[in-house]
């Protein structure tokens, strides 16, 4: 069979100099399916699992047709729904746009607005942002949307999941009614749906996989395991191999429970471990990202939104610490690895209480995870945190409310004289217009002023 290569989509040479500097020659199916509906300005909506080159595929076309110019304005408008999606998204953009002259800015929440203004005043061609800072620039006036051409929304279920649609909305109405609309997505649902029927001009679909479908280059395994010290336990255990777990990635439900093993693995592997979620600042975060890319960390431990979309080459496991609630999420996680169509491996830890969460994932994916069992020099530990305690209920303590069972019943109590009034209905009015000769009509008016008058 003959295969696609980046010769076939009939690019410029600066972009074919800057691909043979990152060694790629073939593109991936939604790079090569993409490129054609992109180039042609038409709108496109594109559903592709996360690591399958997404950014390359809209990024190809739209360098290959920007035109060198000297305006200030920005072109080319991108939005993604985390600060650390900004950073990458315009590191691709450069790497690619290595031989074009092409101005590209990221700006962010987090940081001094007032640097980010003075960047923009520089005059760019592209602008990556979050959905928030853009706003905010627009608004004071720096930032200048009445040039832009191309409207591009990746990981845009990210962005709804977030609570970013308001925020979208408000951008639509500043941006030019003629403009190409180029939306990436992982997973298709309801929100997204809606989205595009409102704004979308009878859009071209590129679809690559039904969402759900598991990768095929990743080999899963699961653990039952009973609690969170177990979990702890298990995870020290295959971390000690660190020639097989040499950049692992481990997931975990919310901030909290990702500082809590953090803190944990810490004291096992020491200085070999980072962690990344929304309470964190700015520059620890990227700092983390960059070191665990870099090499210099092998354990990375984040939650669900702050890990979503990074592209972080040769992650050689994914850990599941936490089983995710939504199947969704499952598959995004585990896409972390075995990217560019090298072997990955995905792990995923689940409690009795995740059982339910575990069939979810199984059905959605139609493919049933091996279970493995816990090796036998893993101490099953019997300590449960917070959330694993069983809720005690006090009997007969007079602080605690009672229940409705023993609750009193409605109280009831004589009214006082003055509240006591009779409803009387629709004769009230009319009492009230004999008792202060209030006038109904222009002839009672002056019926009222002869009696004054007399």
């Amino acid at each position: 069979m003959y295969t696609v290569t980046f010769k076939d989509l009939n690019l410029n040479t600066p972009l074919y100099n800057a691909l043979d500097d990152l060694g790629f020659i073939s593109p991936t199916p939604i790079q090569e399916q993409a490129f054609s509906i992109v180039s042609s300005g038409k709108d496109v909506v594109g559903i592709a699992q996360t690591g399958t080159g997404k950014t390359f595929a809209y990024m190809l076309p739209i360098l290959k047709n920007l035109k060198y110019s000297t305006q200030d304005n920005p072109r080319v408008l991108i939005l993604v729904p985390t600060r650390e999606l900004v950073v990458q998204v315009v590191d691709e953009i450069e790497k690619l746009a290595k031989y074009i002259n092409v101005r590209v800015l990221g700006v962010y929440g987090g940081t001094n607005i007032n640097t980010q203004k003075q960047a923009v005043s520089q005059g760019l061609d592209i602008i990556v942002a979050t959905p928030g800072r853009l706003f905010d620039l627009a608004v004071s006036r720096v930032l200048k949307l009445k040039s832009i051409q191309k409207l591009v929304i990746d990981e845009v279920d990210v962005m709804l999941d977030l609570g970013f649609r308001h925020q979208l909305l408000n951008i639509f109405d500043i941006l030019p009614e003629r403009r190409q609309n180029i939306m990436f997505s992982a997973t298709m649902t309801q929100d997204v749906d809606e989205l595009i029927t409102e704004f979308f001009v009878k859009p071209e679909r590129v679809t690559i996989a039904v969402s759900g479908t598991p990768l095929d280059n990743i080999n899963q395994l699961r653990y039952d395991v009973p609690n969170f010290y177990t979990k702890v336990n298990l995870l020290e255990q295959l971390l000690n191999d660190e020639d097989t777990y040499n950049k692992v990635l481990i997931f975990v439900a919310y901030k909290k429970m990702a500082d809590r093993l953090f803190s944990q693995l810490e004291e096992l592997f020491n200085e070999q471990c980072c962690v990344i979620h929304s309470n964190k600042t700015q520059n620890y975060r990227l700092r983390s990202i960059e070191q665990f890319r870099a090499g210099e960390n092998r354990i990375l431990i984040a939650t669900d939104v702050m890990a979503r979309g990074l592209d972080i080459d040769n992650i050689s496991h994914v850990i599941n610490f936490d089983t995710p609630v939504y199947p969704e999420n499952y598959m995004h996680r585990i896409g972390r690895t075995g990217r560019a169509e090298r072997e990955g491996q995905a792990l995923v830890f689940s409690t009795e209480k995740e059982q339910d969460a575990i069939e979810n994932i199984q059905e959605y994916m139609d493919f049933k995870i091996p279970v493995q069992d816990i090796p036998e020099t893993v101490s099953i530990s019997t300590e449960l945190i917070e959330e694993e305690r069983p809720q005690i209920r006090e009997r007969n303590n007079p602080h605690k409310r009672k229940t409705d069972e023993h609750a009193p019943g409605p109280a009831f109590h004589e009214k006082s004289e003055k509240n006591s009034k009779e409803n009387l209905g629709g004769s009230y009015k009319f009492k009230i217009a004999a008792k202060y000769k209030k006038p109904k009509t222009r002839g009672d008016k002056n019926y009222n002023k002869r009696n004054k008058k007399k």
